[in-house]
């Protein structure tokens, strides 16, 4: 597959509160030691991108020798946390701004969806700037005639199509700048989190029109989103940004594995330590891992997708009896939006060791895209508050962002949680 894109360790140094350079003495300084093939002295004391630290440098490095190579007709994500420099990648890549060491080799135009109203002029009308946009492209006046009215038909905003695009919103901005930019042909379409804008509908036709321009056009397509479903839906190959610097570049499966459990190991205190729990002491809870579908440690998770909670118990006195344990999804109010307790799912565990792990198997997790906090329980023989054996508040939070739970191409923004299938086992 022939290369259209090739990165080699480009990075990008900004220094943080001007623009440009302080003085002409610093340009100058700065083109010298370019044209001697020396460094630039900046590099050497830039920080690394990271907005929890406070290092007292104004330079910072927004990407740091970054390489990568996308062949034709390929869909790749770019993703991480805000602030990881993916904004910046895709400027470089679309030529809005230069790297400042390393080089980038494109074949093909290039279309971009970077930031809402990026690309129009705001005193034309919508039509004018189609044509503008179509001319930057290089496309002559008849081939934009001949894509005119499927582009205004895809938008969705005919009526306001002679109006200059300054009277827009947001959301007509987008519709039009992603209509201009898929159908008029470009060799690379670049995509950033610009999507978000548009409703779930427009969301979902964009979605299917990228998988058409790679798949039958045979077009390559770079997207950055943070709604991993969509990533999972378009892309095949995933590229993780962490602080300026690729950290995996690979199957887009593992790329959304690995950025799931990136936020894993938060300042959630260790669990065997907690003392701020109710119950006797006869069994305590003493771990707690939650596992996705590869069995990795994660803190966030795609609703719709498999979920495992693993428990890991001591007892310190002989229990006889049905030990009944529960699992609460708490959200930020209080409420109790999920519980998976052993009694009312037909489950006993009658026979335990002194040690051991309890497992509840979610395959498929329905929570709406929220923040919850986890709440342990285990009681001996029945739920009242004598038998109360270990209960414990906020052990870990887990983020559920927006999935495709019911395979419809809607994202879930609700949940009917007695849907929700699942099984505890003792191991």
């Amino acid at each position: 597959m022939a290369k259209v894109i090739q990165v080699d360790d480009v990075s990008k140094l900004y220094r943080l509160g001007v623009i440009s350079s302080r003085t002409i003495a610093h340009d100058i300084n700065r083109f010298i030691l370019k044209l001697a093939g020396k460094e630039n002295p900046d590099f050497k004391i830039g920080a690394v991108n990271d907005r929890a630290l406070k290092n007292g440098s104004q330079l910072v490095w927004a990407l740091r020798n970054v390489s990568f190579n996308v062949g034709s007709g390929d869909v790749l994500a770019v993703i991480g946390k805000n602030g990881a420099g993916k904004s910046t990648l895709l400027k470089i890549l679309s030529r809005v701004t230069s790297p400042s060491s390393g080089s980038i080799k494109i074949r093909g135009r290039v279309a971009s969806l970077l930031e809402v109203g990026t690309g129009f002029h705001q005193e034309l009308t919508g039509k004018e700037n189609v044509f503008l946009n179509g001319s930057i492209l290089g496309m002559t006046r008849n081939e934009i005639k001949s894509k005119f009215d499927e582009i205004v038909d895809f938008s969705g905003i005919g009526n306001y199509i002679d109006t200059p695009v300054k009277r827009y919103s947001s959301g007509m901005h987008v519709r039009l700048a992603f209509a201009v930019a898929a159908h008029l042909e470009p060799e690379i379409l670049i995509v950033d989190e610009v999507l978000a804008v548009g409703d779930a509908d427009f969301q979902r036709k964009c979605i299917g029109k990228m998988q058409d321009v790679s798949k039958r056009e045979g077009r390559t397509v770079l997207f950055v989103s943070h709604n991993m479903a969509a990533v999972k839906n378009l892309c095949t190959r995933g590229l993780i940004l962490e602080h300026g610097t690729v950290t995996y570049d690979g199957d887009v499966e593992n790329c959304v594995s690995r950025y799931l459990s990136s936020g894993f190991g938060g300042e959630e205190v260790d669990l065997r330590m907690r003392t701020d729990r109710v119950g006797g002491d006869k069994f305590r809870f003493v771990d707690m891992a939650l596992r996705g579908t590869n069995q990795e440690n994660l803190s966030q998770i795609i609703s719709g997708e498999k979920l495992s909670i693993e428990l890991e118990y001591e007892t310190f006195q002989e229990l006889s009896g049905n030990i009944i344990a529960a699992v609460h999804f708490v959200d930020g109010f209080g409420n109790t939006k999920a519980s998976f307790v052993t009694d009312e799912m037909g489950v006993k565990f009658d026979k335990i060791g002194k040690k051991g792990r309890l497992v509840l198997e979610i395959p498929r997790l329905l929570l709406r895209a929220d923040s919850y906090a986890i709440r342990l329980f285990a009681s001996l023989n029945s739920t009242r508050t004598e038998n109360v054996l270990d209960t414990v508040e906020n052990v870990a939070k887990l983020t559920v962002l927006q999935g495709d739970f019911w395979k419809s191409g809607k994202l879930n923004r609700g949940g009917n949680y007695g849907l929700m299938d699942a099984e505890f086992l003792i191991k």
